[in-house]
């Protein structure tokens, strides 16, 4: 693995934004922003040997600063919403911002997503790491959380996640790739198996209630390969309440999912040792520009993003996302690419 750098840009502060293109001898690359440890571009080759960037993203500093959506983004402390904005540890109460609704979404306004961090270029993988301060956001407790990003010569991206608390805190880390294996478009033509038998009820707001529902004979069973865009207009409430899929999928085993595109012929196999995996078909993003002169919107990509379950610290029976001061939490996400 080849890892050269540039400058990406600068931030709204002045800070030097730079741009890390990790490469193997296949020539699969990947490019990595100390912005956020975001994930700008992702590149394999498709039947025809040609390289497709299969993941959205943006060209500029400002357009990562001012667009949302948290493309390519590490998400935390916590991933995904806390229902109220708020929760209790200790017995205090920490309240948070409300930028989902009523609820906190993707660990606030300045998530780690709009954080700098430290990089350092290893031989064999990118470790980006920051010092997350006592209150940032409003959690508690100092943590010290690292990402760790390694281009394997299998064609595999590794993703490693650890943090280690200094206080009682939450903690569910996450990337918030956006993957279109063609490049652009629709991916509603793009097959997806999740190897999932249940999903984590939602209600109105996409917040789960607490419920397990069975995935057969529902538009969320993807256990057999099937479109995206088989059932995505169902007439379905769980998928009225998101515009389509937002859902958590309580994972079976390691292996999470396998999306294909036939268009393109890529295929892409997701293995995590996290209990859950959010699948999101881009049903908000709104029409924008993307990279090289693209655009991208709604269902123009489909997020995995693998986590513990969503709003786990209002939930008996959810991975609990706490992590107490002195301990460390370790966990990996592998994103292999071949051809179907």
């Amino acid at each position: 693995m080849t890892v050269t750098t540039s400058i990406f840009g600068h931030t709204k502060q002045g800070q030097t934004v730079t741009a890390y293109r990790l490469e193997n001898r296949a020539g699969m690359q990947v490019t990595v922003l100390d912005y956020g440890a975001t994930i700008q571009s992702l590149r394999v080759p498709d039947r025809q040997g040609e390289l497709t960037d299969v993941v959205l993203g943006y060209d500029t500093v400002a357009e990562y600063e001012e667009n949302g959506g948290y493309l390519g983004a590490t998400i935390g402390r916590v991933g995904n919403r806390i229902g109220g904005a708020e929760f209790s540890l200790n017995g205090k109460r920490y309240p948070l911002a409300k930028n989902d609704g009523e609820n906190h979404l993707h660990g606030g306004i300045k998530g780690f997503d709009k954080q700098m961090w430290n990089v350092e270029v290893r031989e064999d993988a990118l470790v980006c790491s920051r010092l997350s301060p006592d209150g940032e956001e409003g959690y508690p407790g100092n943590l010290w959380v690292q990402v760790t990003f390694a281009l394997r010569e299998a064609n595999a991206l590794s993703i490693q996640y650890e943090a280690r608390a200094e206080g009682d805190t939450l903690v569910n880390l996450t990337n918030h790739s956006y993957f279109n294996l063609d490049g652009g478009g629709s991916v509603l033509d793009h097959e997806l198996q999740v190897f999932a038998s249940r999903i984590t009820e939602n209600d109105a707001g996409c917040l789960p209630t607490g419920r397990l529902l069975e995935v057969e004979e529902t538009p969320f069973d993807f256990r057999i390969p099937k479109q995206i865009g088989a059932e995505i207009n169902a007439d379905d409430a769980q998928l009225r309440c998101g515009g389509g899929y937002d859902h958590n999928y309580v994972l079976s085993g390691r292996r999470a999912a396998v999306l294909r595109s036939g268009r393109s012929g890529i295929e892409m196999t997701v293995e995590t040792d996290q209990p859950g995996m959010q699948v999101y078909t881009a049903n908000g993003l709104t029409q924008r520009p993307g990279k090289q002169g693209t655009t991208m919107g709604p269902r123009d990509a489909v997020c995995l993003e693998t986590q513990l379950f969503p709003n786990g610290i209002h939930r008996y029976g959810f991975p609990s996302p706490i992590l107490r001061a002195g301990e460390s939490m370790h966990s990996e996400t592998v994103f292999s690419f071949g051809l179907c």
